[in-house]
This record gives C-alpha cells, structure tokens and sequence, in this order.
C-alpha cells in the first residue's frame, strides 16, 4: 500500500484537532465525532489534554483513503510546545496548515510557515471556521498569499480559467503547457506542489463537515508518493513512556524494513528491538516487521535521543525555537534534590522543549521551559509519575552573551609533565547562527588527531560567557593554532587548554549581553491603541498598526520577553476581555538593560573556578598560574593574528593609512605562479631562465602615454573595494553610499579626460533579486552592475580572460585573490593607493602646467614696436593722466 506522513500545524485555537477529528470521520477510522469542548477527541487522550482544551503531546493515527493509508500526525499548537512539533517536522511527507478564517494569519502562523520553509516541506492549507459571521474568502485568500506565499491558491471544485492562470504563474513548464493547450494536467501540478512552487488552499468548517471530503480528495489527488531506498535508515523524533513505563522511541523508517529482534546501533550504543507498535489514538498494534515509510514506536531501546538517525539517516540539528524562562524546581522538605534528579531526566527525555540544569554551587535544579503554560504541565507529570509535590519559583529570562568583535583566545596547561597549548580565533556571527566549531589548522603546527580532540571538547561542553555566565551563542570558534608534547601530551590537557583558550579570549573580547524577543499580534478596540503603543514603548518594543477595520485593531512587532511576560492579563484587565495577545519567540537581540542585568545577576568570571580564564606554566620545574591577561606574555606558539597582519604588510615605503588594503606583493605572486602554473612544464624546459611575475606580468602604475602594440587601453576599476580603500570615500559610506560612489565616478571622470583611455567602474549588484546586468554611460566613463548573482570579481576576470589578447588592459583593485588571477591572466595592476597615487598625479600634472602657461611672458601688440614707438607711447599716457588730473 502507498505511504503518506502529514502532519497537521496551527496557531492554538484555529480549530486543528477538530479537522484531524473530521477527517478520520470521514475515512471510517471512528464511528462518532469527538469534540474538544466535550473532551472526548480521539487524540487529545491525556488529561491534561481534555481539562485545557489543547493539544500538549505529538500523537498519531493511521487512516486510509482509497489505496493510500496515512499516517496524521497531530501537534501542539501552543507556543510553550513548539519544539515538540518542531521535533515532529523532521519526518513529515507533507503538513497540512490551519488557519481560522475568523482571525486569518496570526502571529504563530508566520513562526510555523518558516519552519515549514527551512524544513523544505510541501504545504496544504484548509482555512476552517469559515461559517462563522463575516468571514471573506476573497479577503482572507488576499492576505493568505501576502503573508506567507503568492503561489497559496484556491482549489476549487471546478477548474476556472482563473485557477490556471495562478498556477501557470507558479512555474514555467506549466505556463508553456497552459499557454499551448489551455490546461494544465494533474501530474505537474502535484511535482510543483512538491517542490513548495504552489501551495493548494481550500476552505471549509470542521466543526459541521463541510469542504473536509474536497480537502481529503484534493489532499489524495495533489501529494506525490515518496521513495525510499533499500538501504536501511531510520529517524527518531519522540520518545515517551507507556502506561506500564516502557520506554517507546518513536522513529519513521526513511529506508529499508525493521523486524522484531534487528539489532539497532549507533556510535555510542547497539541494542536489540523488543516489540514493534503501531499507534493510532490511544491504541496501538503490535506488528512483527514494518516497510520504509511508516512511523512506528519501538521498545527495547534505552540510549535513543530525539532527533538521531540511524544507518542511512543522519542526525538532526537542534530545534530552531528553545527555552527562554528558567525557573527553579522547589521539592518537598525531605526530598533530595540529587536522587530526584535522575527521575526528572526521563521527563526531559521526552519533552525536547526542557531542559534541566543542575548548579552545583546552589545544589539546586533548574527547568529552562518555553513558557508559563508548561509549568502546570509539568507539575502533573512530576506528581503522577513520582509521586511527588514539585513546585517552581517566580523565575527569570533565560540570558545569552556572543561577541562583537575578532580575537585571538590562547589555553596553555603544562603542570609537571603535561603540555598542550592551543589557540582559537573567536569571531562574531550572524544573528541566530548559534555556535559554529571550525579548524584551520596546519599539522605542521599540529597533528590530525589533537586537531580532532581539541573540535570534540569544543563541541561536548556548553561555554559561558564571562558577562554573565550565560550560554555562549552566534559565535564561530575556529582553531588555528596549538602544540603538543611528544612525550608529556595527554588527552586531558587538550581539554583544559581548550576551555582555557576560549574563556581568555572572550575575556580579551567586547562581550554583548542578548536577551529574548517576542514576535506579538495584538487584536484589541480602535479605541484602546494609543494605550497599547504607550506600553509597548516603555516596554522598549517597537510596533505598527497592521490592519484595521475601524472597531478594532491588530498591532505587530516586536518587545523584551522580560517586559511581556504577564501582558497578557493586563490587556485582558484594560479591554475588559475583548483584547486578545498572541506571541512567539523572534530570536535573540541586544539587551535593552544589560547594565541592570549584570548587576543583578552579578556573576563574577574570575571566581568561577569550573571555568578558569588564566592558564598554567611551568618553570624551574613547577606550574604556575598566569591570569587571562598575562598568557600572551608567556605563550610557546607565536600569535595567529599578528603573523597574519605581518605577512599582510605593506612593503612601500612610507605608506598612506590604508587599512583595508590587502594586496599580494609581486615576489609572493611569483612564488605562487612557480608553484601552479609553471609546476607542470616538465624537464625539458628546465633550462630556461623563468621570467619573474615582476617582468611576465606587471605593467608600471603609471601610464607613459605610449601606446603598446597599438592596443586600446582599458581601466577596470572594482567601485566598492576602491571607496572603502580611500578614507575619504569609507568615511561617506556609513552617511551615504551614493555620495561615495558619485565622488569615486567624478574622479574617474576627471582622470579619463587627462589619460583618455577606456575606464569602466564595476559595482557589485549580485544580492538584488532578479538583477539583470546593467551598462551605463556617465560622462566620458562607463558604469557596469553586475547581474543577480555575480560579484564585481567575476565580472573583471571574464573580461580580462576574454580580452586580454584585444586590449591593453589594466584593473584597480586590492583584493588579493583577484590580483593573482589578474596578473595570471597577463593584465596590468593597479592598487587601490596606486590608483589613487595616478590620478592625484595626473591632477598635480595638469595644475602645473596650467600654472606655467599663466606666467609665461604673454604675445602682445607693445612687444612688437620699436624703442622710439614705445617712448612716444609712454609720453601720450603720461600727459592724459595729467589732463584727466587737471
């Protein structure tokens, strides 16, 4: 039978189990509708579940329609159990996407339609509740494709030339099909709905069944049956625990077949599969082999984790959305804190949105939750399970630190007959990015195997900042440098000198404190929006009105978690009920109080003796402890950042300040094209004196104003590398790009009337979408944007590689790898201080000669008459001066 898993996604309250109820109405898989609000809906079967009306754990049911069973996997639709479904994405086939057609696409909405996104997975969407009271089709399609995709359309009943049209649009072969025969077939609709090209909306209600059976046939109709190969893989995404406390892996085979009894293994454990069960609702059947494809829960499994592949299946990264609250779990007078531990980490097994965190220093146990929902939740489970009566304090954001900033961070323990010494270049990186681990590392420097010691140390500890204490996170950590002892080097002092060189140099960095965003929808009266903006400003968030329809309001943006933690209760409290306020976690931004933070916290890097930021020496046959900023002084191996800036220097003579100038010199040149190009010319050319780069291919910078060969000269320019090269043109970059760029353009322009050769000044436009290259005359100069995709460096080495031979051609620019490929193609040089040298040159040129013209004797009609001619003159002057003085 052909296989299907979908999951089915909502913003809380849009009506997602009932669709899921309905749908196995339809199919025969239950006799009788359940219903949320009467507590009876075949999935939400925990009693938490039926008390709250919501959804809190991942389930599954199997139903079939016509010949294709499907496994409907429901998910939480609260925020707090984000990454529960998040979880449950990575093996989805397809997910189908509610929204309530009475509220339209909320803020949670958005967070799932981008985490459908990343995942790459094909969407369907059913816009339920549609026979409530002013609902619009037409209004709520419109917001549909502006708020998430312009390819979500109408699946109608009947095909309209309409509907092609809209799907045409999606992609080209079908718009050549459809312009050919006016119709579009089945099969490249379900290829283009696969691809995420176009994203099938139907409407209806769940509650009272209507539009489900379209949805269910479109659903049957539009989904592509996926593949999978005979080689055995598996992916893991919840585990759980029966009513009897088995311990249940739940896993989609994506390969291959499991039996009862196969051998299961990973790189740290093998285990043998006890039991194979099908789950369906509450229910499940115990079967003795499955086919790739199906989701299944397995017992016998002890060491799973979710988010593991196995065979063929990779492991997943960890959950986009995490923990922003902690709070301390308070047991009972008599409870040890230690023995219940263990217990409460079944719990964080199972639920990937906790994590537990024990403080040694405090003896006490920390729950780092999504949100204030999972509190109750938790405390069910804790007092059902164990037996005991937990409860949390009033708890506190969950802070992050990264740096802002590049440096060098050096680790050296070398007590009596021990020795490591490592360094790691700490470097910023992009918002959300999380810790990224890295080696650039030669092994003359040091061997393979300490080089993948010191990244596995790197990556099995969470690192701390030194502001705070908090997690480390939007950072790059890259070795590039250590030394080991053929004698006294252990595995052990890798990993001291690790921790050691990551705490030095962030203790060397400028650290920034991050706290967490949320990303609100706040629907309240017309009428109450100037109270709203005024508390969102004070709470040090930014919003905007983003519709309107003159009773009420719907603002978005953004605000500190630490302000909207209980905003909720006051926008019920100052709308008396009628606002409503929907949050979801945006990501990490700078702290809005971070100095109060820090001094609240108060935590002190020198005292926290688990991460030392010195390092120990060893003299006269002893350690010492050198302090974070003393272990320069007494480091072994020479520092990476300053013999990169050495070996970057400039050899000419008193330069001009330029800082971002990184050009090759000529004799590195040469040694490269040594090593490359000539490497291969084999034996018989040995004899021949090698010409250097110098003599093959350097032109002088300054032009002669000879002609080479009858050549037409050409200057290629790199336009952004020469404005942040000068200091007058990067100190306009940062007030106005166009004002540097024009000032640049004018100057060329100046130039090009002195030398008259050809100059073209490329500009960089790869990162504008749909970009096409674009030529422009300014003046006597010509302008190129590179296209979509192609940076300015393409776009000059093409040109040289393809008219080298035609022109004389000469490129400005202080990129280094493009200056090799420059002189390798065989064209003339110029750097950015070179350029700038020319033209103030040519300039200086053309004002002296102007100046020398202005104090020649000039050719006047008095210097061609005689000496008597002359005299009469200077009488006939001398006696009007008098008359006029009379």
């Amino acid at each position: 039978m052909k296989r299907l898993v979908i999951g089915i996604l909502a913003h809380v309250d849009a009506g997602k189990t009932t669709l899921s109820e309905s749908m196995l109405y339809l199919s025969g898989k239950i006799g009788k509708l359940g219903r949320v609000d009467n507590k009876d809906a075949y999935l939400d079967t925990y009693e938490l579940e039926k008390a709250r009306g919501i959804t809190i754990f991942s389930k599954q049911a199997v139903l079939e329609i016509g010949e294709i069973q499907i496994t409907l996997l429901d998910t939480p639709g609260h925020v707090d159990f984000s990454a529960e479904m998040e979880r449950t994405l990575q093996v989805l086939d397809y997910a189908i996407l509610v929204i309530s057609g009475a509220d339209g696409v909320q803020g949670h909405t958005k967070t799932l339609w981008r985490l459908l996104d990343m995942y790459q997975i094909p969407v369907f969407l059913f816009v339920n509740k549609m026979d409530q009271n002013g609902t619009d089709k037409d209004k709520l399609i419109k917001e549909i494709k502006y708020q998430l995709d312009d390819g979500c359309i109408e699946f109608g009943p009947i095909k309209t030339e309409g509907f092609y049209d809209q799907v045409a649009m999606c992609d080209e072969n079908m718009m050549e099909d459809y312009l050919q025969t006016g119709h579009i077939e089945t099969v490249p609709i379900k290829k283009a709905v696969m691809e995420r090209k176009v994203f099938p909306c139907f409407f209806g209600s769940a509650l009272k069944l209507e539009g489900v059976e379209q949805f269910m046939q479109g659903l049957v109709k539009y989904a592509e049956i996926p593949s999978y190969p005979d080689e055995f893989g598996a992916k893991i995404f919840k585990i759980a625990r029966d009513q009897q406390g088995n311990r249940l892996t739940h896993m989609k085979l994506t390969g291959g077949r499991l039996k009862v009894k196969d051998v299961l293994k990973n790189c740290s454990w093998e285990e043998k599969v006890n039991q194979i069960r099908i789950y369906s609702g509450q229910k499940f059947e115990a079967v003795s082999e499955i086919e790739a494809g199906s989701v299944c829960a397995v017992t016998g499994l002890s060491q799973t984790r979710p988010g593991e592949g196995l065979g063929i299946e990779e492991a997943s990264e960890a959950p986009v959305l995490e923990p922003v609250l902690s709070y301390q779990i308070i047991l009972p007078e008599g409870c040890d804190p230690r023995a219940m531990l263990p217990k409460l980490r079944q719990i964080e097994e199972e639920e990937p949105e906790l994590h537990l965190v024990w403080d040694e220093q405090l003896q006490e146990i920390q729950a780092q939750i999504m949100g204030e929902v999972q509190i109750e939740i938790l405390q069910s489970l804790i007092q059902k399970r164990f037996g005991v009566e937990a409860a949390f304090d009033a708890g506190r954001i969950v802070y992050k630190e990264t740096i802002v900033n590049i440096v060098e961070g050096v680790g050296h323990f070398e007590p009596l007959r021990h020795y490591a010494e490592v360094h790691l270049l700490l470097e910023p990186g992009e918002p959300g990015s999380g810790l990224q681990f890295g080696v650039e590392c030669s092994e003359d420097s040091l061997s393979k195997s300490w080089q993948r010691l010191v990244l596995t140390h790197l990556e099995e500890k969470a690192h701390k900042g030194v502001l705070t204490g908090s997690a480390l996170t939007d950072m790059k950590i890259t070795l590039v440098l250590g030394r080991a002892h053929n004698k006294h080097t252990e595995g052990g002092d890798f990993r001291e000198a690790t921790y050691r060189a990551v705490r030095q140099g962030l203790k060397e960095a400028e650290s920034m404190l991050l706290e967490p965003y949320y990303a609100f929808e706040l629907e309240l009266p017309v009428k109450m929006v100037g109270r709203a903006m005024t508390d969102l400003e004070k709470m040090h968030g930014t919003c905007e009105i983003s519709r309107t329809n003159g009773e009420a309001a719907v603002l978005v943006g953004s605000a500190p978690v630490a302000a909207m933690r209980n905003y909720q209760q006051e926008v019920v409290a100052y709308t008396k009920g009628l606002g409503r306020l929907f949050c979801s976690l945006k990501g990490y931004e700078p702290c809005h109080n971070a100095q109060e933070v820090m001094e609240s916290i108060g935590y002190d890097s020198e005292r926290d003796l688990e991460n030392p930021t010195g390092s120990v020496f060893c003299a006269h046959g002893a350690g010492f402890l050198a302090a974070w900023d003393e272990v320069k002084d007494y480091m072994h191996v020479e520092s990476y950042l300053q013999k990169k800036d050495n070996s970057s220097g400039d050899t000419v003579q008193n330069p001009a300040p330029y800082t971002e100038e990184r050009s090759i010199s000529l004799e590195e040149i040469d040694q490269i094209l040594q090593k490359t190009f000539y490497a291969n010319q084999g034996k018989k050319s040995a004899w021949k004196r090698r010409k250097t780069a110098r003599e093959s291919y350097y032109e002088p910078a300054a032009y002669d104003g000879r002609e080479k060969e009858s050549k037409e000269e050409y200057l290629l320019v790199d336009g952004y590398n020469i404005i942040h090269a000068w200091p007058e043109l990067k100190e306009l970059v940062d007030e106005n790009m166009d004002g540097a760029r024009m000032k640049l353009l004018d100057s060329l322009s100046n130039y090009q009337g002195i030398r008259k050769c050809q100059i073209i000044a490329v500009f960089d436009a790869y990162r504008v979408q749909g970009h096409f290259e674009e030529v422009i005359d300014y003046h006597n100069i010509h302008i190129v944007f590179t296209r979509e995709a192609q940076t300015a460096d393409h776009y000059i080495e093409r040109f040289a590689h393809d008219n080298q031979k035609k022109y004389n051609i000469t490129v400005a620019t202080s990129d280094g790898l493009e200056q090799l490929i420059i002189r390798g193609a065989g064209c003339s040089l110029l750097s950015a201080r070179e350029l700038k040298a020319e033209i103030e040159g040519a300039n200086e040129r053309i004002r002296r000669e102007y100046q020398e013209i202005q104090g020649r004797d000039r050719n006047c009609l008095i210097h061609k008459l005689s000496p008597e001619a002359k005299q009469q003159l200077e009488e006939l002057i001398k006696k009007a001066d008098v008359n006029r003085n009379d």
